[in-house]
């Protein structure tokens, strides 16, 4: 099997043109390691994907949720396509093996990062339409983004989440950088979530941002099981 069918399998489709496929999971730094070879990256293809994506997330929300007004199914909609959802995706499709990097973001761990690997999803949804049409990309994103979704466990944003939780009760929260390590291509964060002066929730990420959702969803345990 080669490096391709092992992604199709994976992905569940399999390409007319498998051009589209290596153009999705190729990054720009890779591209411009190899200009003289016409080598195309995947932004064009990922601009697509993300509107397939919002649009195949919308319409299984729409129909799928009756009882959301439009605030919410907006809401629910972000989580279902934020970036560290799509990462989690893309961990679970097996992504990041099949990812074509420059030599640099490579050594910089380029395939952790949560912010290619999501980009690289979206990039294979658009190869999929190209290829294949809409149905077709329907049916990549409610086998690998929508299949394993429950109502209560949603993806979203930890941190706004959090936030309206404290609003309810009349609490605010800040969040505290307390350790930091690692070389600059390989930085780990921890970070506190502070509620009202306590310590309600710690979490470590490569990223602050990262962090802090990570903090934000202890804290979040922590109110429910005080009953909050």
């Amino acid at each position: 099997m080669t490096y391709l069918e092992e992604l199709e399998d994976r992905i569940g489709y399999h390409f007319k043109n498998r051009e589209l496929l290596l153009t999705a999971v190729t990054h720009t730094s890779y591209a411009n390691e190899h200009r003289k070879k016409n080598c195309q990256h995947n932004e064009r293809l990922e601009f697509l994907g993300d509107a397939v994506l919002e649009l195949v997330s919308s319409e299984y929300l729409f129909h799928g949720h009756p009882e959301m007004g439009e605030g919410q199914l907006s809401k629910t909609r972000a989580s279902l396509v934020c970036e560290p959802s799509l990462a989690k995706c893309a961990a679970r499709m097996g992504i990041p093996k099949f990812l074509r990097l420059g030599n640099g973001e490579e050594q910089m761990g380029g395939r952790t990062k949560d912010s290619i690997t999501a980009d690289a999803v979206e990039a294979i949804i658009g190869a999929v339409f190209c290829d294949g049409g809409f149905e077709e990309a329907r049916k990549v994103v409610r086998r690998h983004v929508l299949s394993d979704i429950r109502k209560e466990d949603l993806f979203s944003d930890k941190k706004s989440y959090l936030q309206e939780l404290l609003q309810e009760h009349n609490h605010a929260v800040e969040y505290r950088l307390i350790d930091e390590k690692g070389p600059d291509h390989m930085k780990s964060f921890t970070v506190a979530a502070v509620i009202d002066g306590t310590v309600c929730g710690t979490g470590s990420g490569r990223t602050k941002k990262a962090a802090e959702q990570a903090a934000a969803e202890e804290a979040i345990k922590a109110m429910k099981a005080q009953g909050i």
